[in-house]
């Protein structure tokens, strides 16, 4: 029961590194958008938005997920023992 519940740790510390490297590509990176962009800068800055949102949701799901597992792994070891 110990290994699940680092494995599930891992999940959410996981999870929240994907989180911050998300909303560093959708602030730092894409950040407002230009006032007259060019087509190479409207390019890049939808290429780091949709890197952004991607990571940013998936490391969102994945540490909300590994979160409730944490918890719920928590409940039966408490309940087994």
């Amino acid at each position: 029961m110990n290994k699940i519940k680092s494995l599930m740790t891992s999940f959410i510390i996981a999870g929240l590194i994907m989180l911050i490297i998300g909303l560093y590509y959708l602030v730092i990176k894409a950040g407002i958008p230009y006032q007259d962009p060019t087509v190479e800068m409207q390019i890049q800055y939808s290429i780091n938005m949709g890197i952004g949102d991607t990571l940013t949701l998936t490391g969102f799901i994945l540490s909300v997920f590994g979160l409730i597992c944490r918890i719920v792994t928590g409940i039966i070891s408490k309940k087994r023992g």
